[in-house]
């Protein structure tokens, strides 16, 4: 149930659905909700119990993430930075693509690597060293074609044999 409480400085009047009190000196507006009489207070609205909280996908990604190793993080986000670097040339390229993949990715990429510094935190690993391990990584890396660019690579390379089969 809604309330609503409008006062002046010496006086309060609170209005409830059919019923009016006064109380003591505010100044304001005041909006609460009460539970209703008619629906049970472990019970919501729409049928589900007001205990139980569904998780939302950020949480789930994130719990997804914690579960990998960090090898498994680091070549991930080799992967989707490859991603982005596609989408960028896509971009540029004045190709179809989905704008909201730009954004996405990103945030992945974030999550990841937050949860690659919260396990170097752990570990004790300052800032400092942090990144110089992080520049030595960076280094490290090879150079590879993003996923979805091998398997475009593929698709290309069973229609050319489809092709070759038909000629042939």
């Amino acid at each position: 149930m809604l309330s609503l409480s409008i006062a002046s400085p010496g006086t309060a009047v609170t209005f409830l659905r059919g019923s009016a009190s006064t109380s003591s000196s505010f100044h304001g507006v005041r909006i609460q909700h009460q539970a209703s009489a008619r629906v049970p207070a472990t019970i919501s609205s729409n049928g589900k119990p007001l205990g139980v909280v569904m998780m939302s996908k950020r949480e789930a990604e994130l719990k997804d993430i914690r579960a990998k190793t960090t090898e498994e993080l680091n070549e991930e986000v080799i992967d989707l930075k490859g991603e982005l670097f596609m989408l960028r040339l896509q971009k540029s390229a004045r190709n179809e693509f989905k704008s909201s993949e730009f954004r996405r990715m990103k945030k992945q990429v974030a999550r990841i690597l937050t949860v690659r510094r919260e396990r170097e935190l752990e570990e004790g690993i300052g800032k400092r060293l942090s990144r110089k391990l992080d520049r030595q990584w960076k280094k490290s890396i090879v150079v590879r074609p993003p996923p979805s660019l091998k398997k475009l690579q593929e698709e290309e390379a069973a229609e050319e044999a489809a092709e070759a089969a038909k000629s042939a």
